[in-house]
């Protein structure tokens, strides 16, 4: 056997245990989110129950805020983050007994439901579209 065959088996030895490293981490995320908690239901099951009861509140502008704001997520994870995103939303919206989905509800959400290096862009996205971010201020995880 060859050195650059040797050479080539070793990494592929190293990119194939990466690939199932990287798989595997999320997997067991996902498994830790669909495993119930003390009241029986799992993060997943909450987050569908909000989004159902929360669907008749949606307007179309606020459908559309949220297809905007999730734009920056990769296409493959796209739909994982809206419904996270949503159901989010849901949760603020029943809680606060809202007759429909605000767009303040919306970037309140939006904000709860992501990780703080998100917010720099959503900043940025609002005041692209002439949106006092002021209020949110205090839910913002940066420094601005």
């Amino acid at each position: 056997m060859s050195n650059w065959f040797a050479f080539f088996i070793v990494f592929w030895m190293i990119i194939l245990i990466s690939l199932v490293a990287i798989g595997g981490y999320f997997m067991f995320r996902k498994f830790l989110k669909s495993m119930p908690k003390q009241d029986g239901k799992s993060d997943l099951d909450w987050q569908d129950y909000y989004i159902e009861n929360s669907q008749h509140l949606w307007t179309d502008d606020t459908k559309e805020l949220l297809e905007e704001l999730v734009q920056p997520v990769p296409e493959l994870f796209r739909d994982v983050a809206r419904r996270s995103i949503a159901g989010k939303i849901g949760k603020l919206a029943i809680e606060e007994n809202a007759p429909e989905i605000t767009q303040d509800l919306v970037i309140k959400g939006y904000i709860l439901a992501t990780p703080a290096r998100d917010h720099k862009w959503l900043v940025a996205h609002l005041q692209e579209k002439q949106i006092d971010f002021t209020p949110y201020e205090k839910h913002l995880k940066l420094k601005i």
